[in-house]
């Protein structure tokens, strides 16, 4: 799983049939300290996540698919949880 940060949503009129009234959100990944690393990528919402939430992701897409109960998903991304807080122990 990742971090990430929601930064927007998408929307997708012709998309395959299996989407039909998912929800997909632009997620920005983060590091263990919330500073965002990398680019930005889309992630279906399965927690009712939004914009500015911090959340985990799961990516792996056989994963993925169980979550949202799909034999084959057209995904890869999904998002799991809206994240409260992130503490760090003495070393990191």
């Amino acid at each position: 799983m990742k971090l990430g940060l929601v930064v927007g949503s998408v929307w997708a009129t012709a998309k395959d049939e299996t989407l039909t009234g998912a929800k997909i959100l632009l997620v920005r990944p983060l590091d263990l300290r919330g500073e965002a690393r990398g680019e930005a990528y889309l992630a279906i919402d399965s927690v009712s996540a939004g914009e500015g939430d911090r959340v985990l992701v799961l990516d792996e897409g056989n994963s993925a698919g169980q979550v949202l109960e799909l034999d084959q998903p057209p995904i890869r991304t999904v998002i799991v949880g809206v994240v409260d807080e992130v503490r760090l122990g003495r070393d990191e």
